[in-house]
């Protein structure tokens, strides 16, 4: 294990560790990373206070090398927790990591007032905190990274949950509106999303309604094939509607078959074979 047994640092932060805190206060209070919208001052001067004490007692063990050591396990675990609630409150990475390389200057005013007069030591102490700190400010910002992009990928699942709803027109009648560009992995939660239904309500007839997909194009065609297929297996009969002039001559110009699959131009003209398939009859009183 690497260590810095004659370095001053875990001296010096301890002696002034109550001035080190309120500067570093200061300087995060007139960053321009501070967001007041997001953090107040007494939560902030909380997390401060207590990452410092964990600072100062991984220090203290001689380590400024190494922060992937079992000292450091408090402080990383910290950070984690930090970078994480950061993530999902709305701060960026930048702000993330200024509150941990906002760090460095007050420690460097202290190394300076206690050795002024060494300037060679001074020196490898300047250099000792700017590495530690920046690489406990590497760490900050990695872990926001993978916080946001787990984030953004649950956010992703759960808007094309939302954006393939299944709907029970009647009893034994599916709809699935399809609106937007249906791509490889919408058509997955499509098809689950479909079969769950089929399963959970035993439905025999599932209408799948393109009005609101842009264009169709190969690609989509054997999406909705495959979803249509899939549907039979289960036992359901599909019907696909919302064919519009120009995706039918799309569909042509493109050679797609269809010929197996029941289409429709309009939900209400498949809505109605539907019902006429379920030898139901919807008349007027």
């Amino acid at each position: 294990m690497a260590t810095n047994r004659s370095s001053r640092i875990p001296e010096i932060t301890k002696k002034f560790e109550k001035e080190i805190l309120v500067d570093w206060l200061k300087e995060q209070m007139a960053s321009v990373a501070l967001r007041p919208d997001l953090m107040n001052e007494s939560e902030l001067r909380k997390q401060s206070e207590e990452f410092l004490n964990l600072f100062q007692t991984a220090t203290q063990k001689g380590n400024l090398n190494d922060i992937s050591m079992s000292e450091w396990d408090g402080a990383r675990e910290m950070l984690e927790s930090l970078s994480r609630s950061r993530a999902m409150q709305g701060f960026t990475s930048s702000e993330t990591a200024t509150f941990i390389l906002s760090l460095k200057q007050p420690i460097f005013t202290r190394l300076r007032l206690e050795m002024g007069k060494e300037p060679d030591a001074l020196i490898d102490e300047f250099w000792n905190a700017a590495v530690l700190i920046e690489k406990l400010g590497l760490y900050t910002t990695e872990v926001f990274l993978k916080s946001r992009e787990n984030i953004i990928k649950r956010q992703q699942i759960e808007m094309l949950e939302l954006s393939t709803p299944v709907v029970k027109l009647w009893d034994g009648i599916l709809a699935l509106p399809l609106i937007g560009t249906l791509d490889s992995a919408r058509t997955q939660v499509v098809m689950e999303n479909l079969l769950r239904e089929i399963v959970e309500t035993g439905s025999s007839i599932a209408i799948l309604d393109i009005t609101g997909v842009p264009a169709v194009d190969t690609l989509v065609a054997q999406h909705l094939v495959k979803t249509v297929t899939a549907a039979r297996l289960m036992g359901a009969e599909c019907i696909i509607s919302g064919i519009r002039p120009q995706i039918a001559q799309t569909i042509v110009h493109l050679g797609v078959t269809l010929s197996d699959v029941v289409t429709k131009a309009t939900l209400a003209d498949a809505l109605s074979l539907a019902l006429k398939k379920m030898e139901l009859k919807v008349t007027k009183l």
